[in-house]
């Protein structure tokens, strides 16, 4: 059961560094003024994976279209970035849903 809030702890503080880095502040200054909040944390994800996505789509469209001030090399690597971001959040979104169920099934 330790193992299990350890885990939930580790990707907290990984949620945490990564919001702050997209913030440009250091990687303690979250929780040193009382915590984040959980949908401002997801939102911003979410919202930079959305904007992968669609770098990803513009860049492969204007490639399509032959546009000589984007390479194939700037589309691809794009897209490979859109690609780990979304994969990046699905395993995200598998290991809440896997700590919710197994906080949900502790005996009281």
């Amino acid at each position: 059961m330790s193992m299990d809030v350890s885990n939930v702890d580790s990707l907290l503080s990984q949620m945490r560094a990564a919001v702050a880095a997209t913030q440009g502040q250091p990687a303690q200054a979250p929780a040193a003024t009382g915590g984040l909040d959980f949908a401002n944390v997801l939102k911003s994800s979410l919202d930079g994976v959305n904007q992968a996505q669609h770098q990803a789509t513009d860049l492969q469209q204007a490639f399509a279209m032959g546009d000589d001030k984007v390479s194939l090399s700037d589309t691809m690597i794009a897209m490979q970035k859109a690609n780990i971001s979304f994969q990046t959040t699905i395993q995200v979104r598998n290991k809440v849903v896997a700590a919710y169920n197994d906080i949900m099934n502790m005996q009281v």
